[in-house]
């Protein structure tokens, strides 16, 4: 299949820009007889909007990403993002303003300032949002488990997750990610997934900050879709087990604590497009606490079907950018998966979904926080 299932909201959007450009260059060209030069400036203008949208869209591709250097790749990506986004505001605006009927000058001129208001809202968010993004938060989780032995009654477990080291996120950033985490002196650190975000981006940069990463057992991990996207699955592995994390995949692994063992299971990024968790039920072992490490967190009814007594999960990015509107949150990840951050229960099994750290697209974070968590366990 020429294009990825993950390429098809990226074309969806490039569509929805070219419309609205239409549409608004429509409407313009009808308000009044323009001159010709006007005319052809506003027309030279659309082809330099609508080429920058394409650039985007054509960047989503690995056979044209492998061309080019990784830091271009990064900024036009978020500049087409955020002109199409600029779209969209831009057409919000004139639509409103010309569904305003003729009143009286102050009233219309209020009218004017609060389609302003409203149009630049965004704007506003957009930038606290990059101010925002790399002020990582550790969000300590008390995780209730039915049944769960005494000697792992208060078991901590650091996870740390969508790291995506990439010009949004520097070396430097990170490394204070991984310093909260090892203050919490964790029992068991996790590590579920996306440590880039492209080719190109500095994936031995962020292995050895992980390098640093301590917990008192044990270091595991689980793989994400962008190690796939770049083709580094094994080299991530590899360098991982030289220093000390485990990237699971398709296995397991038990730890001992007390009289008590918790059997940890780790596979690859689970497609969308493909049947979750295919064969993943041979690591469930009866009679102890099984906690699985899933990048998607899609696969959560599975998990549980299967014996999982927790997932652990990431992806998301809590949405990235999100709204909270009469106690619901908005944003794009609930498109594709009810599981978008936080704590989730089905039957006596549970999900922790982490915002993560990084960021993809725009390096933006709004009403989703980066997070470092601490998941205690604790018995019901």
């Amino acid at each position: 299949m020429a294009y990825r299932l993950h390429l098809f909201p990226g074309l969806t959007l490039l569509l929805i820009s070219f419309a609205i450009q239409y549409q608004l260059t429509r409407w313009l060209f009808q308000s009044r007889p323009w001159p010709r030069a006007f005319q052809a400036f506003v027309l030279a203008i659309n082809a330099a909007v609508a080429g920058l949208s394409s650039i985007g869209y054509l960047l989503g591709f690995h056979r044209i990403l492998r061309h080019l250097p990784v830091l271009f790749i990064t900024w036009m990506e978020a500049a087409a993002l955020a002109n199409c986004v600029g779209l969209v505001g831009l057409f919000v605006a004139v639509f409103l303003w010309r569904k305003v009927p003729p009143m009286q000058s102050h009233r219309r001129a209020f009218l004017r300032a609060g389609i302003a208001a409203l149009v630049s809202a965004p704007y506003a968010a957009a930038a606290f949002g990059i101010v925002d993004r790399n002020r990582f938060q550790l969000n300590e989780i008390n995780l209730r488990i039915p049944n769960l032995p005494r000697d792992l009654d208060g078991l901590r477990i650091v996870q740390i997750t969508d790291i995506h080291m990439s010009p949004f996120l520097s070396e430097q950033e990170f490394a204070r990610a991984v310093d909260m985490a090892n203050e919490t002196r964790a029992h068991i650190g996790l590590v579920t997934g996306d440590l880039i975000s492209r080719t190109g981006d500095p994936v031995d940069a962020c292995l050895r900050q992980l390098s640093r990463l301590r917990a008192d057992s044990a270091i595991l991990g689980c793989l994400g879709n962008h190690e796939v996207y770049a083709h580094i699955e094994d080299y991530v592995t590899i360098m991982g087990r030289r220093i000390g994390i485990d990237f699971l995949r398709d296995a397991s692994r038990q730890l001992r604590f007390g009289n008590s063992t918790i059997n940890f299971a780790g596979v690859d990024y689970q497609k969308f497009n493909e049947p979750y968790l295919v064969g993943t039920e041979r690591h469930v072992r009866p009679g102890m606490l099984n906690i699985l490490l899933s990048h998607n967190p899609d696969v959560f009814p599975k998990a549980a079907a299967m014996g999982f007594d927790l997932t652990i999960s990431g992806h998301t990015h809590g949405g990235q950018v999100n709204f909270e509107i009469l106690h619901q949150n908005v944003n794009i990840a609930r498109y594709y998966t009810p599981y978008v951050k936080g704590e989730y229960r089905r039957g006596n099994s549970a999900i922790y979904v982490s915002t993560g750290l990084g960021t993809i697209g725009l390096p933006i974070r709004a009403g989703a926080p980066a997070e470092v968590a601490l998941i205690r366990l604790c018995a019901s």
